[in-house]
């Protein structure tokens, strides 16, 4: 079974190469446009065997904020999910009136 940790740095590897603005959880106060935040939220389908673990999958998201419409990151981010992820949906795209944002998240399993 991988280490919960191994999945993570994973993940983080995975979005590092698409981008040098990555952070966990959230951002820092000073970033400028475009940024990718991910983070793990748990974990969706447990198999056990023995009344052990046998495999635990990591769920969590991917979110993309940017000011490009058509922002080529998006593309960049479904790849190297696809590189990496057990599973992975794009769940949600919106427009934030406030900060003038396009927010992109991606949901994923592990």
């Amino acid at each position: 079974m991988m280490s919960v940790v191994d999945k993570l740095k994973k993940i983080r590897n995975a979005m590092n190469g698409v981008s040098s603005q990555v952070y966990h959880y959230k951002r820092p106060k000073d970033v400028k446009p475009a940024w990718i935040v991910w983070q793990e939220d748990g974990s969706s389908t447990d198999m056990r065997a023995n009344n052990r673990m046998g495999e635990q999958q990591l769920h969590g998201t991917v979110d993309l904020y940017t000011l490009l419409e058509y922002d080529p990151l998006i593309d960049e981010i479904q790849e190297a999910l696809n590189g990496v992820m057990g599973g992975w949906s794009l769940q949600m795209v919106d427009y934030e009136d406030e900060t003038n944002l396009i927010h992109y998240e991606w949901e994923w399993t592990l």
